[in-house]
């Protein structure tokens, strides 16, 4: 799998923001066998696949003055499932959780200010092989998904403008 052009250029873009703004972060490759056996268990979609493969966010935070945004990495993917998409023997859940989590919502990032999660919808992929990501609060009764971006793609370009955005504050 090859990163197309909107996924390049949106990483290009998160990786000029970090270095304009001075912050550390770390980027690596994650194992094509571990991506193998996580779209088969989570049903991740190719472009989220190709990021971890080619950009896997090792130790990636994107702090702003109103918020930090921690994307997993992909060893950390599985274990963040447990009691969301994934029953805690590691099963897929079959369907809504009580509290209204489905089995489509994976988690990929935290909130580090809330911890509330940053999680892409399996569900709607789009011809590009890409799907909207969402937030939504923690410690509530239900959960009540809030979208951040239309594609993957464009979370990371979100991220990228709220680091040259945050340049100048103190974080």
């Amino acid at each position: 799998e090859h990163v197309d052009t909107d996924l390049a250029e949106s990483i290009s873009a998160l990786k000029d923001a970090f270095t304009r703004s001075g912050s550390e972060h770390k980027l690596g490759r994650a194992a094509p066998e571990l991506i193998a056996a996580l779209k088969e268990k989570l049903k991740l979609p190719r472009r989220y696949r190709t990021f971890l493969l080619d950009h896997d966010p090792l130790d990636v935070e994107v702090a702003t003055p109103t918020e930090r945004v921690r994307l997993l990495s992909s060893a950390e993917l599985e274990k963040e499932q447990l009691g969301f998409a994934l029953a805690d023997d590691g099963a897929r859940v079959s369907g809504p959780t009580v509290s209204g989590w489905r089995p489509s919502w994976i988690i990929i990032g935290h909130s580090g200010l809330l911890g509330d999660p940053y999680f892409l919808d399996v569900s709607d992929v789009d011809n590009e092989g890409d799907c909207p990501v969402y937030t939504a609060m923690s410690g509530t009764e239900q959960w009540q998904p809030r979208l951040c971006a239309a594609s993957f793609a464009t979370f990371l370009r979100i991220l990228a403008i709220s680091l040259d955005v945050a340049r100048g504050f103190d974080i």
